[in-house]
């Protein structure tokens, strides 16, 4: 079936609702809008779904929710856990709401109970969830960071990390073998609770949630010495974050908490912003400008599903400075390790995880406290996968784990980013380093002097519709078949192709496995502790070019990743 003959069916079929057939007749004169919407169906990728809210085969709507709820139903059912139930989450996006449900209808339909959060909750809530209830499986819907237009569906596993194989591809089969959208089941929701198929939760598991942040603190002695003289300015930027990021700052002795009352509430259209990222700087405009009235000494921001926390500190000068997700990542790894070492001491098989994409500069963090360090793909799943697989095999022991994309996970209870307690600790680090006369730039500083000068930073470029994502292949096929021998004035050591599982060394030809999942990235070492990754972004029609540098100063890294961002652009024009 062509995606106008599918068109004609959504059109037609009693099965379908008025609404979304009035919203497919209202594009009937635009080809090219039909064709968009049903030239294939949304992919249920590792990551599950996530796309533009509308009607048809290639958008988020309550049907293709539904179809794919059906397929992870049908590979539960398989599995033989129906009886665990699946933990049901969302957060304050458009639609949010109603996709739950219906992911809950159609596996009450099925058969299987769901937890369902009585309100929008924070995705590591989700995660924490379905440990805490013993469930199979968990559903959040959400969309991170993406625009206002944009909805997600993300599936979680047992063990309350996202799925990865083999659960991943088999989930993905049983969802492309549902063709037929009229032979997924579903009910009303009094059937559902009648049934004992639909339960509600909230306030039990939230507080269950707060407890286990609480165990992570290390330094309370100095939450008791110092909170309440640290300004602290947070914004949740019309997410899940507010509720919970203020009840735990609040009941761990930080009394000086300003909210950024014009994003506080939630709101799935993110009014102030054009899109709702703490990567970006617009976000941090209302939130520095309320910290300079008050003469804040953090200022914070997390996403709307509240997994990825933004960050931006004081200096003494009263200057505030940006912390990218590297930074902030590095700044809590090495209080989190550096503390951990100081008042418990360090198992002699404790790790950190990063990712590939992540800065070098944890390596040498690691290797200052005589650390483990394992590196990961691309995606906070793979090391909730490294957690699981010290807790079954009994060896190994999570020290810290953390992505560029600014997110981080302390402690098990969950095992995914978690932005509120990353929040909690880099509060605790304020805290803490305040007692010894110091603020968190200065904690940065220290860290650069012992570390090394790493400056990590990335390039992209949007690439929408079919011929987007035929030009985004393009360029990866393109630097697969002509790996290049130099990159901005760096020899390539090492050429990593992830998708053919191989590591070629450029100056001997060897040729060595990756050892990590097959995935379409490619990645080079270059010269002077630099690199430079490639990858297409999991989320967004985006190609994304990551790349560190190692300066000798501050401003001499500065300059040398600049220098590195104007090459890597250059190299993007000539493919384009």
């Amino acid at each position: 079936m062509d995606y106008k003959e599918r068109y004609n069916e959504w059109l037609s079929n009693p099965y379908f609702d008025a609404d979304t057939k009035a919203e497919l007749a209202s594009i009937r004169e635009d080809e090219n809008e039909i064709k968009e919407r049903f030239y294939t169906d949304l992919e249920f990728g590792t990551a599950g779904l996530r796309g533009i809210i509308g009607a048809g085969t290639n958008r988020m709507n309550i049907y293709t929710v539904r179809k794919a709820t059906q397929g992870l139903a049908n590979y539960i059912i398989k599995s033989g856990n129906a009886a665990k139930g699946v933990a049901v989450a969302y957060d304050s996006r458009r639609m949010s709401p109603e996709f739950a449900n219906e992911a809950a209808l159609c596996l009450a339909a099925n058969g299987i109970k769901s937890y369902v959060f009585e309100s929008l909750r924070p995705t590591p809530e989700l995660s924490f969830a379905v440990r805490k209830l013993g469930c199979i499986a968990g559903i959040n819907i959400t969309a991170s960071h993406n625009p206002p237009e944009y909805n997600g569906y993300k599936v979680y596993w047992e063990d309350g990390a996202q799925i990865t194989p083999p659960h991943d591809k088999g989930i993905m089969d049983e969802v492309k073998a549902v063709e037929d959208y009229t032979t997924m089941k579903t009910m009303t929701l009094d059937e559902a609770k009648a049934a004992g198929l639909y339960e509600v939760i909230g306030a039990e598991i939230d507080d269950a949630y707060i407890a286990e942040l609480k165990k992570q603190v290390l330094h309370q002695d100095a939450i008791d010495a110092v909170g309440k003289e640290l300004k602290i300015v947070y914004s949740p930027l019309h997410g899940t974050g507010n509720i919970p990021a203020r009840r735990i700052l609040k009941e761990l002795g930080f009394e000086n908490v300003y909210v950024v009352k014009e994003q506080e509430l939630p709101d799935g259209e993110f009014p102030t912003v054009s899109y709702p990222n703490p990567e970006a700087a617009e976000a941090f405009d209302l939130g520095l400008k309320l910290a300079k009235e008050i003469d804040a000494d953090i200022v914070l921001a997390t996403d709307p599903d509240a997994d990825r926390l933004g960050v931006r500190v004081k200096d003494k000068n009263g200057e505030y400075h940006t912390l990218t997700g590297n930074m902030s990542g590095c700044l809590l790894a090495d209080y989190e390790i550096g503390q951990r070492r100081e008042l418990k001491g360090l198992p002699d098989d404790g790790y950190l995880i990063k990712t590939i994409v992540t800065s070098n500069m944890a390596d040498a963090i690691a290797n200052y406290y005589n650390a483990g360090l394992i590196e990961v793909l691309t995606g906070f799943k793979f090391i909730g996968q490294q957690i699981l697989g010290f807790e079954t095999s009994g060896k190994g022991e999570y020290l810290f784990g953390f992505e560029e994309s600014y997110g981080c996970l302390i402690g098990t209870y969950a095992r995914d980013k978690d932005a509120i307690v990353a929040t909690m600790a880099l509060c605790e680090a304020a805290a803490y380093y305040k007692t010894r006369g110091m603020n968190l730039w200065d904690a940065m500083i220290a860290m650069y002097d012992r570390y090394g000068y790493y400056k990590d930073d990335i390039q992209s470029i949007t690439l929408k519709g079919i011929e987007g994502l035929a030009k985004i292949q393009e360029i990866l096929e393109t630097l697969r078949r002509n790996p290049p021998t130099e990159i901005a004035g760096y020899k390539v050591l090492k050429a990593r192709d992830y998708k053919a599982d191989t590591i070629k060394d450029m100056v001997t030809g060897e040729v060595t496995a990756t050892g990590l999942p097959n995935s379409n990235v490619l990645y080079y070492d270059l010269t002077d502790d630099a690199w430079l990754c490639v990858r297409p972004s999991g989320t967004e029609p985006k190609v994304k070019f990551y790349y560190g540098v190692k300066g000798t100063s501050l401003e001499d890294a500065d300059a040398v990743s600049e220098k590195m961002g104007k090459e890597v652009l250059a190299m993007i024009d000539k493919m384009m």
